[in-house]
């Protein structure tokens, strides 16, 4: 074996370093004025606004970790920023990374106090209800909705793709939020019609977003509360990134309304970073668990046998657990 080292536990515990330096670059959008307008030291330095004592390391640093190029003297975005970091593309996913920084960097500070209080740490930190929070300001709601779409569209673009849309002629995606997921699937499956569901302060936001992709037509949306209001009656329920926001009890309602929304051999999705049943893999699904415990009252996330468990507790059969892209994966019931 060879000896060991302190480079990981270095990387690990300085990681917030390279973070930080691209969610600054995502906030200034370093990466959409680089798509417009690839320029030298002084004048990306000019058109960002960066102070010379910084600006130079500041690139440079994004050049050594992959996020640009400079050749010739000249900066530019690599194959993949240019993608999915430039806001006028519609392949941007930067909005998880705005949320990190303008909410989820400072909260995380506070995860030694979470750890040991069991207490969230976000606006709710002193009595205040998150999402009554972020759907009062619509600024920061669309934020927010733009971020759930970033962190989703991989998965979403599975889904739509992997299912078997073929038997099925219509879903709602409960807590839709922007209707990423509703609008990939419709996008995908042109013969289905879906419906999103999330709270009525939603409701222009998913209509834009529908419009702007062109499948406005086949997507309808109905405003109310997945705890208090019935789901509407479709062929296969999804909820994307919902399921580990709620603690146990109300994880099974939610599982207990959507097995009610559908007929006799109608499906359920849930998708979530599904931790592996070994606990000892998906880092990324326990950190995300980690991440309820700073947002939520009661919120984690969980194994593909939890779900299995809850599912065939409320009655479903033929529960499978399917990968999706990355860190996610996808449990599907049958009524």
């Amino acid at each position: 074996m060879e000896n060991p080292t302190p480079d990981r536990i270095f990387q690990t515990g300085l990681a917030f370093w390279p973070s930080k330096v691209l969610l600054s670059a995502v906030e200034m959008e370093v990466f959409t004025e680089l798509a417009k307008h690839p320029g030298d030291l002084a004048t990306v330095q000019g058109r960002l606004g960066l102070h010379p004592r910084g600006g130079r390391d500041f690139l440079d640093t994004l050049v050594a970790l992959g996020f640009l190029v400079r050749e010739g003297g000249v900066y530019r975005n690599t194959p993949e920023t240019d993608l999915f970091l430039d806001k006028n593309k519609p392949s941007y996913i930067g909005g998880i990374l705005e949320m990190a920084n303008s909410r989820l960097f400072k909260f995380w500070g506070s995860l030694t106090e979470a750890l040991r209080t069991g207490l969230r740490q976000n606006e709710g930190k002193h009595g205040d209800d998150m999402f009554a929070t972020l759907y009062a300001d619509p600024a920061r709601l669309k934020e927010f909705l733009r971020a759930m779409s970033g962190v989703s569209r991989g998965a979403n673009l599975a889904i739509a793709r992997q299912f078997p849309w073929a038997q099925y002629n219509s879903f709602v995606d409960a807590g839709t939020a922007q209707g990423d997921l509703a609008v990939q699937v419709a996008l995908a499956q042109p013969h289905v019609r879906g419906i999103g569901f999330d709270l009525p302060e939603v409701a222009p936001i998913f209509e834009d977003y529908a419009t702007q992709a062109g499948v406005a037509d086949r997507l309808s949306f109905q405003g109310g509360s997945f705890f208090t209001d019935d789901l509407p009656k479709v062929d296969v329920v999804m909820m994307g990134h919902i399921l580990h926001d709620w603690d146990l009890e109300q994880k099974k309602l939610l599982l207990r309304r959507a097995y009610e929304a559908v007929p006799e051999g109608g499906a359920v999705i849930v998708y979530d970073s599904i931790i592996d049943d070994d606990r000892s893999q998906n880092a990324f699904g326990l950190m995300m668990s980690l991440n309820m415990l700073v947002e939520t009252d009661g919120g984690f996330d969980y194994s593909g046998a939890d779900c299995r468990g809850w599912m065939e507790e409320i009655g479903f059969k033929d529960i499978r657990v399917e990968h999706l892209v990355g860190p996610d994966s996808m449990v599907v019931g049958i009524k």
